[in-house]
Order: C-alpha cells, then sequence, then structure tokens
C-alpha cells in the first residue's frame, strides 16, 4: 500500500511539471510566442525556477479570515483528488493495478465529490466577496456536472455488468477472458478479443460509446474548472475566484489539485472508453502486434507496457483538454448551466435507457 501511494504521489508530481512546461508551450505555439526560453535550455527549468519561488514566497493569512478553515481547505482538495488514484488501475501488473474493491466506481465518484467542501471553505473562509462567489459558482459548476459524468460512467458500468475498474479495464483488450464482439453484435461473429487494439476499445466496440465519450469529455473539462468552463476562477472578473487570497505554496497546492484532476478523469476516460492499459495496435493475420506491443499477461513487461499506453493515451487527453482552453471563448454561467441541464443531461439519460435495453438483449 505504501508504495502504491509513493507511485501516485510521485506520478503527481512529475504530472504536474510536465503540464505546466507542455501546456506553456503549447499556448505559445498557438499564439505564435516561443513560451519560456530563459531558464534552461528550451526553458525546461522554468517549472523549477517558479517551484523555488513559491517555496520562497510567505504564507499570508488575511486578518479576517477564519485562519483553520482558510488552511485546511487546499488540503482537502488536494486530499481528495490524491485518494481517488487509490481505485484506480494504472497497468495490468500487481504492483500498478490499485484497490481491487468491486465497488471501484462509486467509491471513486465517492472520493472525488469530496473536493467540492474544500473549494467551498476556501472561497468561504477567506473573508473576501470574490472569493465567495467564485466558490459558488465552482460548487454549481462541480454538483451541475457531476450528473452527466456519473451517468455516461453508469452506461459503461451496465454494458460490462462490473463496478471494478480492473475487470472494466481488462475486458477491452487480449487479456479478456470473456467473449466481446464487434459493435457489442454477435450476429457478426467477430470476436475483438482476439484481435484486440482500437477494435477492442469500448468507444469502438459499442457503436454509441463515441457520443458517450465526448459527453463525458465535456463533463470532465468541467469538473476541472478548465476553459471554457473556468468560470469559477474567471480571471478577468474574480481576480482568481475562490483562490485569490492563497500565497506560497498553499497556492501552489490547489494548481497541484486541478493539474491533478486533469490527470485522474483523462486516466479514467481512458478507462472507460480508450481501452485503458491495451496497445491500440490489433492482431492482422500473421502480424500479432497486439501480441508483441502488450507482452505476456502476468509478467513485468506487459506491466511496463501497460503502463506505457495508459499514460501515453491519457496525455493525448490532457493536451486535448489545453487545446480547447486556448482555442474557446470563457461561457457564461447561464450558458453552462443550460448546457448541463438542458442538453447533456437529456441525452446521457436517453443513453442510459438505451445501455439498459442493450444490455437485457445482450
Amino acid at each position: 500500500m505504501l508504495i502504491a501511494l509513493l507511485i501516485c504521489l510521485a506520478l503527481l508530481t512529475v504530472n504536474v511539471i510536465i503540464c505546466v512546461y507542455v501546456e506553456r508551450k503549447l499556448s505559445a505555439f498557438i499564439q505564435d510566442r516561443l513560451g519560456p526560453m530563459e531558464v534552461g535550455h528550451w526553458g525546461l527549468l522554468q517549472v523549477f525556477a517558479d517551484l523555488l519561488k513559491l517555496i520562497q514566497k510567505e504564507d499570508i493569512v488575511p486578518a479576517l479570515a477564519q485562519r483553520r478553515l482558510f488552511l485546511l481547505a487546499p488540503w482537502i482538495i488536494f486530499l481528495a483528488i490524491f485518494s481517488a488514484f487509490s481505485v484506480i488501475p494504472l497497468s495490468s501488473g500487481t504492483w500498478l493495478q490499485g484497490s481491487q474493491t468491486e465497488m471501484g466506481v462509486m467509491l471513486f465518484m465517492g472520493i472525488v465529490s469530496l473536493d467540492t467542501l474544500g473549494i467551498l471553505l476556501a472561497g468561504w473562509t477567506s473573508n473576501n466577496k470574490f472569493s465567495l462567489l467564485g466558490a459558488i459558482r465552482s460548487v454549481a459548476q462541480l454538483v451541475s456536472f457531476e450528473i452527466p459524468l456519473g451517468l455516461t460512467i453508469l452506461c459503461v458500468v451496465m454494458i460490462s455488468g462490473s463496478l471494478n475498474l480492473q475487470v472494466i479495464a481488462g475486458q477491452q483488450g487480449i487479456f479478456s477472458h470473456e467473449v466481446q464482439y464487434l459493435f457489442g453484435l454477435k450476429e457478426l461473429g467477430i470476436e475483438v478479443q482476439e484481435i484486440g487494439g482500437i477494435f477492442a476499445w469500448n468507444v469502438v466496440r459499442m457503436p454509441f460509446f463515441f457520443i458517450l465519450f465526448i459527453i463525458y469529455f465535456i463533463a470532465s473539462l468541467a469538473e476541472s474548472n478548465r476553459a471554457p468552463f473556468d468560470i469559477p476562477e474567471a480571471e478577468s472578473e474574480l481576480v482568481g475566484g475562490f483562490h485569490t487570497e492563497y500565497a506560497g505554496m498553499r497556492w501552489a497546492l490547489l494548481f497541484l489539485s486541478e493539474y491533478g484532476m486533469m490527470l485522474l478523469v483523462s486516466i479514467l476516460g481512458v478507462i472507460l472508453f480508450w481501452g485503458a492499459w491495451y496497445s491500440p495496435l490489433p492482431n492482422v493475420g500473421s502480424a500479432r502486434l497486439a501480441d508483441w506491443t502488450n507482452g505476456i499477461p502476468g509478467t513485468i513487461q506487459a506491466t511496463v507496457l501497460g503502463f506505457f499506453w495508459l499514460m501515453a493515451k491519457t496525455y493525448v487527453l490532457i493536451a486535448l483538454q489545453m487545446w480547447i482552453r486556448w482555442t474557446l471563448p470563457r461561457v457564461r454561467v447561464d450558458q453552462f448551466m443550460y448546457l448541463c441541464w438542458k442538453v447533456l443531461i437529456p441525452f446521457t439519460l436517453a443513453f442510459v435507457a438505451l445501455s439498459a435495453v442493450w444490455s437485457l438483449l445482450g
């Protein structure tokens, strides 16, 4: 358990270092700039210079803030996101499988929901009206978009027949012990667990999961407070939103949590829709690409390859989140509420009904 915790903490730390640098360079590329260039070759040491600056900053607490809760709030947010990694399988190997609980999806949603409490506390205890407004916006957004997010996950659970993330992941490739058919149709007679690769992924294996994945991705952007759903921060209106009064390492902890949430929802999206730790390359005739790129089940090679494929696909989703942030404008409060309650939720409810019928007929 201790090894798993250390691996998750190291993963979060390395993820922030990589994501901050990549986002700066990607935004610079989109805006025809160079980005960080001065500190280190190609600006590679800029993140470490910023970290050193944050460590040296004074930890300021507003005079009229509720001090204990104000200092506790960032840790509630961070621990909620950090704890959720306990149920996430990072590979097929024993060391990186995470919790083996049969209620993994329910536990995941319950833990992640706790960060809403931390955000509300951060804004409310700051004794700052802008921070309070940002916190209220954030709570409204998170509570709203958790509904379509949860319903998309429910559809995958109904089709997979399990709440265990390891089982859901294992069904989407050549290591599966269950017979899986292309597009979920037995009539075609094509068993995709033999072919492997992208054809066994849920997003391909189930015809309507592609649209469901798009809904999941939109909801995950809102859960991560990423543009165009960064209303809780809204620098042009609220200065910094719920974290306006935080400085130094506590401010850094909040952004560590934000990038941690980006990583978390991206990994979950890969597990649910993009074949988890399986290679995208299928077996084609004598070219056993899926076998070669996934390794032998239960070996260290399979564990390492599985972790590589999972993280590669995860960072594709994270790069897509960054691309959207620097491309689309921020939506208004009424617009994202309309999108959630009048567009995404009705669609996901329809997909829940479709998944129920599909699982019964299957």
